[in-house]
């Protein structure tokens, strides 16, 4: 299935149907993120990372951002577009485009070793989890885990939807997925909620 699902990723950034990328960063990213207080330097994983400009705030942060992306196409155009000019270079299984305090693997992330993503102080998902099909999403979590330092924090950013018997505090809290994927590794800490409701068409009004 993981194979499936490559080849349809690669598919869409070639066709280039990539609604899902945000033109700006993420305003959570920039509201939230300073919370962790992170020491300049911190080397920062971001999974699944596409073209993001979030990988350009958290540079500016001061941090080290490594990356790791699939398509070609989308390490290219984030490089691009910013007018970055990256030195590429081959290493293991995947190439390595470097500028500044910003490196991108292009590859697989689940053929991704401790080797070749280095110490890593903290994860940013940013949807990662949620662009995966949802029998894909334990093997991402367990290969997190393997890959990255067990005092490594992770920065979540997810979109979840509630079951439709769940209570109104229930729908607020932590997601029974996030806790069935998280709960054993790490400990889950609910920084931020931000509901949207669909209005029933069979309801009054």
């Amino acid at each position: 299935m993981i194979g499936r699902d490559n080849q349809l990723w690669l598919q869409s950034w070639r066709a280039k149907r990539t609604d899902f990328h945000q033109e700006t960063v993420n305003p959570l990213l920039a509201r939230f993120w300073p919370r962790l207080n992170l020491p300049m330097g911190s080397r920062v994983f971001v999974p699944l990372c596409g073209k993001s400009l979030d990988m350009i705030w958290l540079a500016e942060q001061g941090h080290k951002v490594v990356g790791v992306e699939l398509s070609p196409v989308a390490v290219r155009a984030f490089f691009r577009e910013n007018r970055l000019q990256p030195v590429r270079r081959r290493t293991g299984k995947f190439t390595l485009w470097e500028h500044g305090e910003i490196s991108i693997l292009c590859g697989d992330y689940f053929a991704l070793g401790k080797a070749d993503l280095g110490p890593i102080d903290t994860v940013y998902d940013r949807a990662a989890l949620t662009a995966l099909p949802e029998d894909i999403r334990g093997r991402y979590v367990a290969q997190l885990r393997r890959i990255v330092p067990d005092t490594s924090e992770i920065f979540l950013l997810t979109t979840e939807d509630a079951a439709e018997n769940d209570s109104l505090s229930t729908a607020l809290g932590v997601d029974k997925e996030i806790k069935a994927l998280y709960s054993e590794g790490f400990e889950i800490d609910l920084a931020h909620v931000e509901s949207v409701f669909e209005q029933d068409s069979e309801w009054p009004g």
